[in-house]
C-alpha cells in the first residue's frame, strides 16, 4: 500500500487549542480509519514543522481526501508528500533506459 508523510504546521486556531493537540490526533486517526487510510504515527515535532504524520493509503486519491478533511476542521495545515520504500524505488529506477 503507498505510503504517505504528511508535514503540518499549527493554525493560530490550532495553538489557541494545542491542549487539545492529542485528542484531535486520535480523532483524526479514527476518521482516517474510515476512508481506508492507516495513520501509522503522529509525532509532534520541533522546528520547521509542528507535526509530521506517517499513513498508507490505498492511493492518492484517498490520502488526499483524508489530508484535504484534516485541513478543513482548522487546526493545521498540513504538506502530504508519496514515500516510496526501497522496492518501490528499485521498480521506478527499473524503468529508466540504460542510456539514461
Amino acid at each position: 500500500m503507498p505510503s504517505y508523510i504528511t508535514l503540518t504546521h499549527f493554525t493560530e486556531q490550532g495553538v489557541k487549542n494545542v491542549r487539545e493537540s492529542v485528542t484531535r490526533a486520535a480523532s483524526f486517526k479514527a476518521a482516517a480509519k474510515k476512508l481506508g487510510v492507516t495513520v501509522k504515527n503522529i509525532f509532534w515535532t520541533l522546528g520547521d514543522y509542528d507535526t509530521v504524520i506517517l499513513c498508507e493509503a490505498p492511493d492518492d486519491e484517498t490520502a488526499a481526501a483524508a489530508m484535504v478533511s484534516l485541513a478543513s476542521l482548522g487546526h493545521v495545515r498540513p504538506k502530504t508528500l508519496r514515500a516510496f520504500a526501497a522496492s518501490e524505488m528499485e521498480a521506478i529506477l527499473g524503468k529508466i533506459p540504460a542510456s539514461a
